[in-house]
């Protein structure tokens, strides 16, 4: 009689009974019911309003087949047609609910498929549906329903500021690794990632791990966790790293999951990294993570260019009237010069003269030596929140990053880019870790993941780990995605200084 290897470990193991399964979170369900109604009513809405558009005056159906079918039974089906194509492109599901912008991705190809699935029909039934309808219909349609799907992530990210929907997170491995992924999902708190609790491999040393001002309590091994997660109401494990559990533990963790309700996730070992550089390989049974390059050329790029020349050309156009009311200020104020311009670092090294509307005093540069003991940052960067040598209207413009808007002249020249890392000084350059020189493959930009985040409240190392991850993962958008941000974020005017 031959023994497997494993079966001794196994039949070691106490079991005391079979794990209760907990379910998905109710927020989650309530969520996604919430996120139903409201496409359904967006739809409903964008249908009636074509019907009025187009054929609101006129007593018509469509032909299908030689039968006559009203235009009502058109506006009725839309809605149910159109979630369908949602159900169906996993819009509702929670790993793409509330953060990232896969969601948003989600319902737009879903969008995509029922126009697709609209013609198919219509062919196949030769059916003569108004192209007006369908016109108006869809493109409001997925306007309404990005609207609704943004209105509702604001909702809950409010709700996860105040600990509410957010999904309970037990880390696994060891105490560094445990750390690192606490810090890192408390970057991000509208993702709704909670840890509760650890499972460390010292466990019988350890009874709980302070995190902050928290105890988070150790449940012990993972080999056992199955049948802890309902009394600490845990729904997402996370395995914080490569040597927290072998391959063989891992495995035995998931199927031990398996009916539980609970969410497996691991994270991996290099961070920072997102998007399509991603994809799974799997080889002989093995998952292997495949890091592809970042593309810091090609076609995305030359699209980067044509968007970054027509947003400087309409912006500098539609804002000729508030350059001239905020040059006109800055003069009478002092009578100096309304533009300052500095040396920075562009993209490979590149040396370009950066343009901003003047915000200090004349010869404010000579006196920062004077300043230097009152630095504030904890990096290479000058920052003081109370600087004397920023004028009346200056600190308005710092407020508001109006300062920053001649900067379109260098986008417009090809020197930076609408979005892109903060430029550097030269001098900041010259003290740079070999790592952060990464930042420099890109053309430096108005705005950036460091505007969107925080701007000049941010210590040295977040900001350029944020300035970085946008090297790393830059695409179109993601460009979109951080021009938005930054309208909220000049409009909250925190950090500025």
């Amino acid at each position: 009689m031959s023994v497997h290897p494993h079966d001794g470990e196994r039949a070691l193991r106490a079991v005391p009974s079979e794990p209760r399964p907990l379910g998905r979170p109710g927020w989650e369900k309530r969520y996604a019911l919430s996120l139903t109604l409201l496409d359904l009513l967006m739809i409903a809405f964008a249908a009636l309003v074509a019907f009025e558009l187009r054929l609101g005056d006129v007593d018509t159906s469509i032909v299908a087949g030689g039968t006559h079918i009203p235009y009502g039974f058109v506006v009725g089906g839309l809605a149910p047609l159109w979630l369908l194509m949602l159900l169906a492109g996993r819009s509702y599901e929670a790993r793409f609910l509330g953060v990232g912008f896969e969601e948003f991705k989600r319902v737009g190809n879903a969008s995509i498929r029922l126009v697709a699935l609209i013609g198919f029909l219509a062919f196949a039934f030769k059916a003569t549906i108004a192209r007006g309808f369908i016109a108006i219909a869809i493109p409001l349609g997925l306007a309404l329903l990005l609207l609704a799907r943004y209105g509702a992530r604001r909702v809950l990210h409010a709700l996860r500021r105040h600990g509410i929907c957010v999904h309970r997170v037990v880390a696994v491995g060891s105490v560094a690794e445990v750390l690192a992924l606490a810090d890192q999902v408390a970057r991000e708190p509208f993702a709704g990632l909670h840890v509760v609790a650890v499972s460390l491999p010292d466990y019988d040393k350890r009874t709980e791990l302070r995190y902050l001002d928290t105890a988070l309590p150790n449940v012990g091994p993972a080999r056992d966790m199955p049948y802890k997660l309902q009394d600490l109401r845990i729904d997402t494990v996370a395995v914080a790293g490569a040597s927290a559990l072998s391959s063989r533990e891992l495995r035995q963790l998931s199927w031990d999951l398996e009916g539980t309700g609970t969410d497996l996730v691991v994270a991996p070992a290099i961070t920072d990294v997102t998007g399509p550089r991603i994809h799974v390989r799997p080889v002989a049974g093995l998952p292997l993570l495949h890091l592809e390059a970042p593309a810091f050329g090609g076609a995305r790029r030359v699209l980067k260019r044509l968007i970054d020349l027509t947003g400087a050309i309409v912006l500098l156009v539609a804002l000729m009237l508030p350059f001239l009311i905020i040059a006109v200020a800055i003069k009478v104020e002092d009578r100096g010069r309304v533009f300052f311009r500095q040396e920075r670092v562009g993209r490979a090294s590149s040396r370009f003269r950066i343009w901003k509307f003047r915000s200090m005093r004349a010869g404010a540069h000579d006196e920062i030596a004077a300043l230097l003991a009152l630095n504030e940052s904890d990096g290479p960067l000058f920052k003081l929140r109370a600087d004397p040598r920023v004028t009346r209207v200056g600190a308005i413009l710092r407020k508001y990053s109006l300062d920053e808007l001649p900067q379109l002249f260098n986008v417009l020249t090809g020197t930076m880019s609408l979005v892109g890392p903060r430029p550097p000084l030269p001098t900041e350059v010259d003290v740079y870790a070999d790592h952060v020189h990464r930042r420099l493959l890109v053309k430096p930009g108005m705005t950036g993941l460091w505007q969107v985040s925080g701007r000049a409240d941010l210590p040295w190392e977040e900001s350029v780990r944020l300035d970085l991850y946008y090297v790393e993962n830059w695409s179109v958008a993601l460009d979109i995605q951080i021009l938005w941000k930054t309208l909220f974020a000049v409009a909250r005017s925190s950090g500025a200084y």
